[in-house]
């Protein structure tokens, strides 16, 4: 045993010294098994085709006919019965007319009508008389077909009076607009004590039975031919393209479309209501439809995380549609390939992973 003071001695402990760092942070260097992180579980779907896509629009309920309403007259408007939004019955009425010239004029022809009657029977009684003194050679017969000819002068003249009085008459029937089929009033243009003219429009009556949607659709654009509307309920009402505008509109170059209701029509839709329209368009590339927890918005475009012999790999996709708990994806990818169904903003390019079939 060497002294612990010697120079040989001190060589030794430096040199023990040292092996012990250095096999302390060989050891350190390296954790154990147990603290390595163990691969993750990662739930995963295949991709399903799509079907067609619908597009959305916001449309108006409008009704099939929308009647605009007018007197056959000119007049000046002493009522109005109606407000807009009211629902009215066949043969209600809407407005009514000033009627005292109407009155008047009616008077005039009957009196007219009496008169003309009247001039009639004495004609006809004083050429019967004619034709009996004919008869014994008491008067020539250029006075009889003198008679004859006035006779039917005041009989056309009867005829031309009752014309004029039932002329007045219809006139005075036409004082008051009635409705002439059941629905609603979507508007109303003038007041009482206006002056109007024959066929100006008065209010606009629509017939809520038979219910469209308006719906402006972008220029250049197919018209799809059918659709749906989806309600609150979760059930969806079919519609039918019924017609397409001639022309785009000059201000916003949209073309006006027309699509039926399928009814039976529940209580909720109503006439000038809003409501969301999804238009079938034609496939022209193959979707996929994919959850909405599969989308991964990290990147500079939305992604997808394909899994492959236990890793994952990032895939760029365009979106199409957005669902309520689905999106529809655009990508060249067949359908049946896993992808990762939940928890993609914690994926890395190449990390492991172990799946959790759905």
């Amino acid at each position: 045993i060497l002294p612990i003071g010697t120079p040989a001695m001190r060589c030794m402990l430096t040199l023990f010294i040292s092996l012990l760092i250095l096999s302390g942070c060989q050891q350190s260097s390296e954790p154990p098994p147990e603290a390595r992180a163990p691969i993750p579980w990662v739930k995963t779907v295949e991709l399903k085709d799509a079907g067609p896509t619908a597009q959305r629009f916001s449309g108006t309920l409008r009704g099939r006919h929308e009647v605009p309403q007018a007197f056959q007259i000119a007049g000046r408007i002493q009522h109005r019965y109606i407000d807009a939004g009211q629902r009215v019955e066949k043969g209600d009425l809407l407005f009514k007319l000033d009627t005292r010239d109407l009155v008047a004029t009616a008077e005039g022809a009957a009196a007219d009508l009496k008169r003309a009657e009247a001039a009639l029977a004495i004609t006809t009684n004083e050429l019967q008389r004619q034709q009996q003194l004919v008869g014994r050679q008491f008067v020539s017969e250029q006075t009889l077909q003198r008679l004859e000819l006035a006779e039917r002068e005041a009989r056309s003249q009867v005829q031309t009076a009752s014309a004029r009085n039932q002329q007045a008459q219809n006139a005075l029937g036409y004082a008051e607009l009635k409705a002439a089929h059941a629905g609603v009033v979507t508007e109303v243009i003038v007041e009482p004590g206006q002056v109007v003219g024959v066929g100006q429009t008065l209010a606009v009556l629509a017939e809520d039975q038979s219910l469209e949607v308006e719906v402006f659709l972008p220029e250049g654009s197919n018209p799809p031919r059918r659709g749906y509307v989806p309600l609150p309920t979760g059930e969806q009402l079919a519609v039918s393209l019924r017609e397409i505008a001639g022309a785009a509109d000059p201000a916003s170059r949209s073309w006006r479309a027309r699509y039926s209701l399928e009814g039976p029509y529940p209580s909720s839709l109503t006439l000038g209501s809003v409501v969301s329209v999804r238009l079938a368009q034609k496939q022209t590339a193959p979707s996929h439809r994919v959850p909405l927890g599969a989308l991964d918005e990290r990147g500079q475009t939305p992604q997808i995380w394909l899994v492959s012999d236990g890793t994952v790999t990032p895939l760029a996709v365009e979106v199409i549609d957005l669902g309520e708990e689905y999106a529809k994806i655009k990508v060249d990818i067949k359908a049946g390939t896993p992808i990762v169904a939940l928890g993609t903003h914690l994926l890395t390019p190449g990390m492991a992973v172990r799946e959790l079939v759905q």
